[in-house]
């Protein structure tokens, strides 16, 4: 009888405990607007720019080592 009231009381502090976070969760969902992130480039690396800069990067290259004059 003692076992099933803690076991009891137990499970009712973790349903409480992890309805409070969902709470909390959704009250920060509402409160902030999406933030938009601007790391992801508006439109798809095109195959030319890619080779444009590797060009500029392995003639940097070639001058550091002082391939040619």
């Amino acid at each position: 009888m003692k076992d099933n009231k803690k076991v009891t009381a137990a499970i009712a502090a973790v349903t409480h405990y992890m309805r409070m976070e969902e709470e909390a969760v959704l009250m920060q969902q509402t409160a902030m607007p999406p933030v938009v992130s601007a790391a992801t480039p508006a439109t798809s690396i095109s195959p030319w720019s890619m080779n444009g800069r590797q060009t500029q990067m392995q003639m940097r290259n070639l001058m550091q080592m002082r391939t040619f004059r």
